[in-house]
């Protein structure tokens, strides 16, 4: 997947260190000076508001003496403290933009919201609705930002954006209860040249749709993996749904139709959210197509608790899940369930040669009935060039047939190095369980301890080109499922609460794939023992796991 790059940085403020204020006031009686010290009062901050009713000529400081338009409240500089109040339930035209030179402050944040009964609505005008250039110390909150004609083709909902050289990071935004349609992106977080960006960044209860390329955007300058920079840190994403997010279908320079993409960043987390119904409308001729949620450029990442599904593509490419793309390191992705995509539910893929995606870890998810349109890319797929360090664990994959085909439950490309699969529960329905092309060092990628099941088809294994119809036969060939001198690997029936091949529709559904026997309970290898793999405590459903777990993302319900 081609990694996408559009176009916010400030130093936190002066703070006393530990006990510094006891120090000065013990100078100041030390100076014999008889009066009482003097303590300045906080800085006066003002609230403006804004209403259709309102009127500019007023002075905007009370509901009564509202202004009527944003234009005449982006006449006012909001210093911290200050907060500018929309009428909740009325609509308004325009932006609202800070620049450098106002808030600034992440202990006293400008505020930008609604006042009174429910979200008051910008209309952006061909621009951002919400724009933040070179500064932060800022909430915004309970809105709806609407995009209008160019607005679609050039502009993000909220902007947040650093351009300055000094590469200090901008402390403090936050962005909740916000619902952003019909721009090009809805939120993006961006930083240009000298990796100054934003950091403490929240953004929680957002729901971005019918934007083009993508609901939820982080960036920075172009990665380098010789100094590894990142524009931004410390990012927290909490329940934001990405959905409908159609991309272009004229677009040949670039991927859209995204949910989530976090680029440019370190320390990020995406928890309790979801990207669906994504890139329905992406260009047949990008040079790659979109995903659910995805990383690149990015260290310390960590998607948990997360659902992608029918998510599309318009090119042979992608319409993932969920991914770790070019130059991710210490990434995990944890207890997220993906059905019904285009492409894999997980996928890690690297285009450059530069030791930079490493260290990274795929557990405790469960894919059901991805690669609805591309099947022969399955349910997790490892591919592109030079992917290091890389461990899949305790995951279900299941697939079945779909119109167009049923891919794998693995699929391996070559130009990996320190891959691990182990206690991975796959199945399939006719198609290889795995499949590995021609030139892939069995050396640089181990599976162990792993069940295979094909319930209704022919068990099957393809490898380096030829293909195997029985775990000890592949085995024997090639060495996979074994550890040391003992075999690994099982093809039990996983007993599925669902049936014998359940079909996700839901979230509610991915207890469909629990089994309901303990032919897999306890049958995993132990990772700490043998591997010096952190396990992990819990499964899926947050059930504590014994030692040695079982396979598969879930213990059986009958436990």
């Amino acid at each position: 997947m081609s990694t996408m790059r559009r176009t916010a940085a400030h130093s936190a403020p002066a703070r006393y260190a530990p006990g510094a204020l006891t120090a000065a006031i013990l100078v100041i009686a030390a100076s014999g000076c008889s009066g009482t010290p003097h303590y300045s009062p906080p800085p006066t901050s003002h609230t403006y508001y804004v209403s259709p009713r309102g009127d500019d000529r007023d002075k905007g400081s009370s509901p009564g003496t509202a202004w009527r338009t944003l234009a005449r409240a982006e006449r006012v500089a909001l210093h911290p403290g200050d907060r500018l109040l929309l009428k909740g339930g009325a609509r308004f035209s325009g932006t609202i933009t800070l620049k450098r030179g106002e808030a600034g402050d992440a202990s006293r944040p400008v505020v930008i919201g609604s006042y009174g009964r429910g979200r008051a609505t910008i209309k952006a005008t061909g621009s951002p609705a919400v724009s933040v250039h070179n500064t932060a110390g800022v909430d915004i909150r309970n809105l709806t930002l609407i995009g209008k004609g160019t607005a679609y083709t050039r502009d993000t909902g909220i902007d947040l954006y650093s351009d300055l050289r000094n590469g200090r990071k901008l402390d403090h935004v936050t962005v909740s209860g916000i619902d952003v349609s019909r721009f090009q992106v809805g939120i993006a977080v961006g930083g240009g040249a000298g990796r100054t960006g934003f950091k403490d960044v929240t953004i929680r209860k957002a729901r971005l749709h019918a934007n083009k390329d993508a609901g939820l955007l982080t960036y920075g300058p172009t990665f380098d993996p010789r100094d590894p920079g990142y524009a931004h840190q410390n990012v927290d994403i909490t329940d934001v749904r990405a959905y409908r997010n159609p991309g272009d279908p004229t677009a040949n320079d670039r991927h859209t139709g995204n949910g989530i993409i976090l680029g440019g960043v370190r320390d990020a987390t995406v928890r309790h959210s979801s990207a669906h119904d994504n890139g329905k409308r992406a260009g047949a001729e990008a040079p790659a197509g979109p995903a659910g949620i995805w990383a690149y450029d990015a260290t310390e990442v960590l998607l948990e608790h997360n659902t992608a599904y029918r998510n599309h593509t318009g090119s042979r490419v992608d319409g993932s899940g969920f991914g770790l793309d070019s130059s991710v390191s210490d990434a995990t992705i944890q207890y997220n369930l993906s059905f019904h995509n285009d492409g894999p539910g997980f996928y890690a893929y690297s285009r450059h040669v530069n030791g930079a995606h490493t260290d990274n870890t795929i557990r405790y998810n469960i894919s059901n009935n991805d690669g609805r349109k591309l099947p022969s890319h399955g349910g997790v797929a490892v591919h592109g060039t030079d992917i290091r360090k890389l461990a899949i664990y305790q995951n279900t994959v299941v697939m079945t047939a779909s119109p167009n085909g049923i891919g794998p439950a693995l699929q391996l490309e070559r130009g990996e190095t320190g891959v691990t699969v182990r206690n991975n529960l796959l199945v399939t329905d006719g198609s290889p369980l795995v499949a590995a092309e021609p030139g892939l060092d069995p050396r640089d990628v181990v599976l162990q301890g792993n069940n295979y099941r094909a319930p209704q088809g022919k068990w099957k294994v393809s490898w380096a080109g030829l293909a195997y119809y029985a775990l000890p036969d592949w085995r024997a060939a090639t060495s996979q499922e074994t550890a040391g001198d003992r075999p690994t690997g099982l093809t039990a029936r996983p007993c599925f609460t669902g049936g014998t091949l359940p079909d996700v529709r839901s979230a509610a559904d991915a207890r469909l794939l629990v089994p309901d026997c303990d032919a897999l309970q306890g049958k995993g290898l132990d990772l700490r023992k043998r591997f010096d793999t952190a396990p992990g405590s819990t499964d899926y459903f947050g059930r504590t796991v014994g030692t040695p777990p079982p396979i598969g993302a879930a213990r059986p319900a009958a436990d």
